[in-house]
């Protein structure tokens, strides 16, 4: 196969050049001006297209085992593939919970079948109780590439720095789920202006500040690679910031909901704008932007959350958090923070490709010649609307919505899995 003619943008080196690429097998062969295709070659004639990394999202769930009327491994990973995401990281709270080597293995095993790449974080405690250990070290020799109880925090301090040291010693990442319950009356909801209006308490923003100043102390003290996931508060930014500084090896994600929306949305689109942690101001949404800019948020992610319609049907202090997000991901990137100048198309790959590769030592995210063959083609100046998407879910507040960025080839492992 080759691709022709396109724009080759690789943050791994933080270069763009114009060009074609020669693949053969799963691997890049060859990049060069013009490379000349053979009879039996197939061509991809990406002029007037972006060429770019595989994206890479590190905070994913494909509900399966246990919730697979919400997606499966298969649905979920062509809903990725849709979206241009060619890697993803898989979160631990399934059912049975990802806590021990038999389901890890199950899962792994399955996901080989699929057209993208999948990798599965265990769990941090058994059951997301919070309480013991698993055995991380089977785990991450059988095939974990992370840690993590998402969707529920540890509250226990020494517990949390007990996990961290391990994981720090396994050099694995271990990704917290920074809300405090003892301070949410509602979650999902943002306590302010819009809750009040709504008749709700919510959830402030403290819930999440308290334990992300904690979880920073802990991280600059034991000394691993800890990632606060999906960031929600200005003042959470900044307590990563100032920890950074220090020394901490603190990771940030920021989702495209945070970075795009604020708890306005909850009054035009109810429970589909309901998620963990939740919504909060345009000064929090701001915040996140200046974090993203100046390097204190290094990844984006979506934490795809498929629910059912009947579900989010429900009212909206019953219906569960969480949106789907791997189908607009790049689109609401580009959309949200290239075209207003947040971000340059560079910054914004780097952050949902090579950093997370990295973190993760996965050997992906770049384009040069042997690297793996995992691509997304897109034209960033063409408009569309999402209406349908490849997910058994469809929970998402940008259904209907004009954005920028239109997918044209996700290409993985030298195969096209997604064609415009």
């Amino acid at each position: 196969m080759i691709i022709k003619d396109g724009t080759i943008m690789n943050p791994a080196t933080q270069t763009i050049i114009s060009g074609d690429i020669l693949i053969e097998n799963d691997k890049i062969i060859k990049i060069a001006e013009s490379i000349t295709p053979s009879e039996s070659e197939e061509v991809i004639d990406a002029s007037g297209l972006v060429i770019a990394p595989g994206l890479i999202d590190t905070h994913i769930h494909f509900r399966d085992p246990g919730f697979t009327y919400k997606e499966d491994i298969h649905t979920g990973s062509l809903s990725a593939a849709h979206g241009g995401v060619t890697t993803v990281i898989c979160m631990a709270n399934t059912s049975p919970t990802v806590d021990n080597v038999p389901v890890l293995e199950d899962i792994l095993q399955r996901a080989k079948a699929e057209d993208i790449r999948i990798y599965q974080a265990a769990s941090i405690s058994h059951s997301l109780k919070g309480e013991t250990l698993t055995d991380m070290k089977a785990l991450k020799e059988a095939g974990a590439c992370g840690f993590t109880d998402d969707g529920i925090p540890l509250k226990n301090a020494a517990f949390c720095y007990k996990a961290m040291e391990e994981a720090a010693s396994l050099n694995v990442p271990i990704s917290l789920h920074e809300e405090d319950p003892a301070f949410i009356t509602n979650n999902g909801i943002n306590h302010g202006d819009v809750s009040e209006k709504l008749g709700v308490y919510g959830s402030p923003s403290i819930a999440e500040e308290s334990l992300v100043a904690r979880d920073c102390m802990l991280a600059l003290r034991s000394g691993a690679d800890v990632v606060i996931q999906h960031i929600s508060s200005g003042r959470s930014v900044e307590l990563i910031r100032m920890f950074k500084a220090q020394g901490a090896k603190l990771h940030a994600e920021a989702t495209p909901h945070h970075f795009t929306l604020t708890d306005e949305a909850l009054l035009e689109h109810g429970t589909l704008a309901k998620m963990n942690p939740p919504l909060r101001t345009e000064a929090d949404r701001l915040a996140i932007i200046e974090g993203l800019k100046d390097g204190t948020i290094d990844l984006i992610a979506t934490d795809h959350a498929p629910h059912s319609a009947e579900e989010k049907a429900k009212p909206l202090t019953e219906a569960p958090s969480g949106i789907i997000g791997l189908e607009t991901s790049l689109s609401l990137g580009i959309t949200s923070l290239v075209r207003p100048g947040h971000l340059t198309m560079m910054e914004l790959l780097e952050k949902m490709t090579i950093n997370p590769a990295r973190l993760y030592h996965l050997p992906y995210g770049t384009i040069e010649e042997g690297a793996a063959a995992d691509f997304v083609l897109f034209n960033p100046d063409e408009t569309w609307i999402p209406t349908e998407y490849a997910s058994k879910s469809s929970n998402s507040p940008f259904t209907g919505k004009e954005l920028y960025g239109k997918i044209k080839y996700t290409i993985c492992r030298g195969k096209i899995v997604y064609q415009d």
